[in-house]
């Protein structure tokens, strides 16, 4: 059986292909997030348009990782799954687009979760954080783009996303039990605490 060769890995680095000049795994640990922090900050500036779709989603992506990543804002090509023993994988390459249509088409149904009492936002916004993080449209930075869309979602509702309280992996923990066990509750409970 031919190994799959992941395109955005670069075998030099051990790691992914980056701008910053990253020659290790190690140092991209360290100049990814500097790069994206910076890139967030100048997000604030810009006015990226409120389409509340995947066509918004690439445009949050590509502005925080410009300059990282040369495929920021690129639907990934690959199957991928997380980094740990057991894990499955995300919605297959070829069902990015469909899937988001679809998910994408219910939230606008939904008016975008506006005039929604507290705990009705909480339990749809998990919801659809857990359809949108299955989706995993990108190659990196799905997570660091879905707190930046879903914090917008939640400013036009009403609401903030204290992101800062979510601590270690509680998020990533709860998405696997979201994901692998269609349990839900912790990403409930993460949102309950953190939306005010």
């Amino acid at each position: 059986m031919t190994p799959v060769i992941d395109p955005y890995v670069d075998p030099e680095v051990g790691d992914l292909r980056n701008l910053l000049g990253a020659k290790t795994p190690e140092e991209l640990r360290i100049l990814e997030p500097q790069a994206v922090f910076a890139n967030e900050l100048e997000m604030t500036e810009m006015d990226i348009p409120r389409t509340d779709d995947l066509v918004e989603l690439r445009a949050i992506h590509a502005q925080l990782f410009k300059g990282v990543y040369n495929w920021a804002g690129q639907l990934r090509t690959v199957d991928i799954k997380k980094h740990r023993a057991g894990a499955g994988f995300f919605l297959p390459v070829g069902y990015i687009e469909q899937a988001s249509s679809v998910v994408f088409n219910e939230l606008t149904q939904e008016r975008v979760l506006r005039g929604l009492p507290r705990d009705t936002f909480v339990e749809r916004l998990t919801y659809f954080y857990d359809q949108l993080n299955y989706i995993h449209p990108f190659r990196e930075g799905n997570g660091r783009t879905q707190r930046v869309f879903w914090q917008r979602v939640s400013n036009d509702a009403g609401y903030v996303i204290e992101w800062e309280r979510v601590v270690g992996d509680e998020n990533d923990l709860a998405c696997v039990a979201a994901m692998e066990h269609n349990d839900r509750e912790p990403l409930l409970v993460m949102f309950t605490q953190i939306v005010r």
